[in-house]
C-alpha cells in the first residue's frame, strides 16, 4: 500500500455514491492538505452537501490524514487546494497526487509527480477485486449523474480498461 495526496474532486465523488472506502482499498493512508478540507468539509457542510460528513467521519478514521504544508512555486496558475497538493506530495517526497482537473494534472508532470484520477481508483478497485464490472458501470454512471464530468472519449477508454481487466486472459 502506498500514501497519496487527493484534491477535492476524488474525495466528493466517490464520496457522493458511497464509495469513498475505495480510495483506503487501494492506498492505504490517503492525505489531504488543510485547503482541501477546509473546501470538501466545512465548505461542503455550508452548503449541506451529505458528502461534507462521510469525508468527516473518514478523517476521524483516522485512514484520511488532513496535513499542513507550505505552498511551493507552481509553473500553471492551479486553485489554492490544487497547489496545496502538489506541495504536499513534493515535501513528502511522493510520487504520485490523485487529481482530475487537466491543469493540476499538468502542472502535476512538470514537477516530476504522476496524477492519477478518480477513474484511476475505480479502475485499480476493479482489478483489485473490491468491485467488480457491474459496479464499476454503476459507479461510474452515478458519478456522472451526480455532476462528474467526463469526456465521451475517456468514458468509453474507461470501459474498454474495464473489459480488459475483468476478461479472462
Amino acid at each position: 500500500m502506498r500514501s497519496i495526496v487527493s484534491n477535492a474532486t476524488p474525495l466528493i465523488y466517490l464520496a457522493k455514491v458511497g464509495k469513498l472506502e475505495l480510495l483506503r482499498k487501494v492506498f492505504g493512508d490517503v492525505l489531504i492538505p488543510e485547503e482541501v478540507k477546509v473546501e470538501v468539509v466545512e465548505k461542503g457542510k455550508e452548503l449541506g452537501e451529505r458528502d461534507a460528513y462521510t469525508i468527516e467521519k473518514a478523517i476521524t478514521e483516522g485512514w484520511l490524514k488532513v496535513l499542513a504544508t507550505q505552498s511551493i512555486d507552481i509553473p500553471i496558475q492551479l486553485d489554492p487546494g490544487e497547489i496545496a497538493v502538489l506541495s504536499l506530495a513534493k515535501k513528502l517526497e511522493l510520487k504520485e497526487v490523485l487529481v482530475d482537473e487537466a491543469s493540476a494534472r499538468m502542472a502535476a508532470r512538470l514537477l516530476d509527480l504522476k496524477p492519477r484520477g478518480t477513474l484511476f481508483v475505480l479502475l485499480k478497485a476493479l482489478s483489485m477485486k473490491e468491485i467488480d464490472i457491474d459496479d464499476f458501470h454503476e459507479i461510474l454512471n452515478l458519478m456522472i449523474r451526480q455532476g462528474f464530468r467526463l469526456k465521451e472519449e475517456v468514458y468509453l477508454e474507461a470501459l474498454g480498461e474495464a473489459k480488459r481487466i475483468t476478461s479472462p486472459h
